[in-house]
């Protein structure tokens, strides 16, 4: 899953929203230990919902809709449409605005500066630019995200191209948005529910 999810499962809870912000950018159990106790907490949920959200069945299946050579790199297809999808229904999901919410994360993030590695400064600069995460409403938004990811992947790839693939699988996406969501939210429910304390858990 892509930031704007990690961030709406991650609730009000500051700690997990950074965490949700920081989870693509830590590695290791020794980077972990770097964090508060909240902000690891946060992390762990994130990796645990990238890790659940890649096991679902519905998901397995939506990647064998992709054509060659996109289904090499379906992952980041689905976890940005995702993005879309629920930015474009975003009032099924928050009674404040995603111009709001934009606002106020980038608030949280700013307020815990000193602790945010440079490639999510890096990332925070051109969520601004850009005027993330509400752009992600927009097609075009989403291309320019995704020819950006390919230009930094080492090896070629398709991922400029992926307008020419993008109109044949929104079906798709949208279709299995709702329900795969709903199965999400409730793992990181009982996740949550299941590491009551934020000392590290």
């Amino acid at each position: 899953m892509n930031f704007l999810a990690h961030l709406v499962l991650a609730g009000d809870d500051d700690g997990l929203r950074l965490g949700a912000m920081l989870g693509d950018f830590v590695r290791g159990q020794r980077a972990l230990e770097l964090y508060p106790g909240d902000v690891r907490r946060g992390i762990r949920l994130h990796r645990h919902t990238d890790q659940f959200f890649d096991s679902l069945p519905e998901v397995a299946s939506l990647r064998t809709c992709f054509p060659a050579p996109y289904r090499r790199y379906s992952g980041i297809l689905i976890d940005l449409a995702y993005d879309h999808e629920l930015a474009g229904q975003w009032d099924n999901y928050s009674s404040r605005s995603l111009e709001q919410f934009d606002l106020e994360i980038y608030q949280l993030l700013e307020k815990n500066a000193p602790m945010l590695p440079e490639r999510l400064h890096r990332f925070i600069r051109y969520a601004r630019k850009r005027g993330l995460f509400a752009a992600y409403r927009e097609k075009p938004e989403i291309m320019y995200s995704l020819r950006g990811l390919g230009a930094r992947l080492s090896r070629p790839n398709p991922l400029h191209r992926a307008e020419e693939v993008w109109d044949e699988l929104k079906p798709h996406f949208s279709a299995g948005f709702e329900g795969i969501f709903c199965q999400v939210q409730l793992e990181v429910s009982n996740w949550l529910k299941s590491r009551s304390t934020i000392t590290g858990s």
